[in-house]
């Protein structure tokens, strides 16, 4: 992830070719995005609260949190950071940064199916109903 960070924010030595024109718009837009979804990652980060954890593992006495942003989607820090970049990406408007967003969606992607595999194995058919009924990382789309 961090490596997808990188082409986001640094600006020499990387290719200055735009995805994007250069207007005005674009930067709002992408300001918005990056706001709403650090808020989005942060407020779910909070919400799970003694469950996070960096690396995809269980707590002591884990459990399966479903409300707050967990009862839009399964993955709401992803959904979050992802927002971000992709806010991120819009304002800078170069490939490089469009670049980096993929990387970044490719790890989270990673991670996500190691979560869903550690968090099926372990809640088992309780996981597998939230599953079918909360989208994994798009709010409302399944």
């Amino acid at each position: 992830m961090v490596v997808g960070f990188f082409p986001l924010f640094r600006t020499s030595r990387l290719p200055a070719a735009r995805f994007l024109p250069v207007t005005a718009i674009w930067p709002r837009i992408g300001l918005a995005l990056t706001i709403l979804g650090l808020g989005f990652a942060v407020w779910a980060r909070i919400h799970l609260g003694r469950f996070w954890s960096g690396a995809v593992t269980l707590k002591e006495n884990h459990e399966l949190i479903r409300s707050g942003p967990y009862a839009f989607v399964r993955h709401p820090i992803y959904t979050g950071l992802l927002t971000a970049a992709a806010g991120t990406a819009l304002a800078r408007g170069t490939l490089a940064a469009l670049l980096g967003l993929v990387a970044i969606g490719v790890a989270c992607w990673l991670k996500i199916r190691a979560e869903e595999k550690l968090l099926t194995n372990h809640f088992g058919d309780t996981y597998l109903e939230y599953r079918r009924q909360v989208p994994a990382l798009i709010p409302f789309v399944r």
